[in-house]
């Protein structure tokens, strides 16, 4: 790609990385890998296109570099994390075919918003429906992209005005969530640190959303690490791996186990 003066580079390390995994795993909607092999995208208000040359990420943003050092989670101790799976006998393939991917601390609006308009969806799809809404509601930043819609602007939407984004009977549910973001109903701030089962309660006073869009919000834009979100392909392999559900060693650190398990199960049926 032809990168703006604008844009700075930076550098840094990840071990353990894999970061076309990451970016297509299903927690996030916003990246497209370029005919270079970057990935160009936006997070929080920024644009970016980043590379991986072995351990090596390099970002061309205009965000500081602790952003997108705290965006990807590098200080997380992954090897403790998958240490603490080496117990489960269930755990060994996940591990070694997904065991690179990291979860992402993403905007918490952004993933309340992204997971209501996942629901009975593939991942492209969603990824169109987000595309159209930033387009339509959010605000240029550069390379093409636009900003993520604030609740503030979608409170008071119609679900006609959201027909451009054919998005279906989760405009409803979009509106409804964005109300109850700005009124506190739902408050960003408090499902960082609620009991879990208050936080996935507080969500699920948003229409049209349940357990597993509750989980997914509070895991990838919460950091909520203990959620364990079950979609088809989640059921799937709890009910071939883990019947009697998941062991104590997975319990900590459910919500990382969960996407080694997603990415597994999703490319095992591709083969």
């Amino acid at each position: 790609m032809n990168y703006p003066a604008t844009l700075s580079c930076t550098k840094f390390e990840i071990k353990n990385f894999d970061l076309e995994q990451t970016l297509n795993c299903g927690q996030c909607f916003r990246w497209k890998k370029q005919e270079d092999g970057g990935f160009l995208g936006a997070a929080l208000g920024y644009d970016a296109v980043i590379y991986q040359n072995g351990d090596e990420i390099a970002v061309y943003s205009n965000a500081e570099d602790r952003f997108w050092h705290d965006y990807f989670d590098i200080d997380a101790d992954y090897e403790g994390m998958i240490a603490s799976f080496s117990g489960v006998e269930q755990m060994k393939e996940p591990c070694r075919v997904a065991g690179k991917i990291r979860i992402l601390k993403q905007d918490g609006w952004e993933a309340i918003a992204s997971f209501i308009l996942s629901q009975n969806n593939n991942i492209k799809r969603i990824s169109g429906i987000i595309e159209r809404f930033c387009e339509t509601f959010g605000e240029p930043i550069g390379n093409g992209l636009y900003s993520f819609p604030p609740p503030e602007r979608i409170a008071n939407c119609t679900v006609e005005d959201l027909a451009p984004l054919r998005c279906g009977f989760r405009a409803r549910y979009l509106i409804d969530g964005a109300k109850k973001v700005c009124d506190k109903t739902v408050d960003i701030e408090q499902l960082y640190t609620l009991p879990i089962d208050d936080a996935r309660a507080m969500l699920k006073q948003i229409v049209g959303v349940g357990d597993k869009v509750a989980d997914c919000a509070l895991l990838f834009g919460f950091y909520r690490l203990e959620c364990f979100p079950k979609d088809v392909w989640i059921r799937r392999a709890v009910a071939e791996f883990f019947p009697d559900g998941l062991p104590q060693e997975m319990l900590a650190y459910a919500g990382v186990a969960q996407q080694f398990i997603f990415h597994y199960m999703r490319t095992r049926d591709q083969q």
